[in-house]
């Protein structure tokens, strides 16, 4: 059985809650789960100690028999100390997708075809 630790969905609409939880990765995100392991409420200020809580025990406990931590929930437990930072490098993150590089050319290609048309004029002008 492979075992995540990651977040279940509650709260209603636009007022967002988790459950952080030990499952089976092939059940739903909000569906059946082995084991409670904690909460977490995104609407709390970063500073709040009940922003994330979680029993380190079992989730230690989990870790030990080989369950896997999503993204978010690695993160937390890096905040925590029990997990190990790990290096993150993203070069592209920063760069801009396809759609808008190819904005950018035509506005480039009509800006230079601009420059062309008004030069055009003065051109004439001087070689008479």
């Amino acid at each position: 059985m492979a075992l995540k630790i990651r977040l279940a969905r509650g709260g209603s609409k636009k007022r967002p809650f988790y459950r952080i939880v030990a499952a089976d990765s092939r059940m739903p995100r909000d569906g059946r789960f082995i084991e409670k392991l904690g909460t977490y409420n995104p609407l709390l200020p970063k500073d709040s100690e009940e922003r994330i809580k979680m029993d380190m025990e079992r989730v230690q406990h989990w870790l030990g028999q080989g369950a896997k931590p999503t993204d978010r929930v690695s993160r937390m437990l890096e905040a925590a100390g029990v997990l190990d930072k790990k290096e993150r490098n993203n070069p592209n993150k920063a760069e801009p997708g396809n759609k808008a590089k190819q904005r950018v050319e035509e506005k480039a290609a009509k800006a230079a075809a601009a420059a062309e048309a008004e030069a055009a004029p003065a051109e004439e002008a001087a070689a008479e």
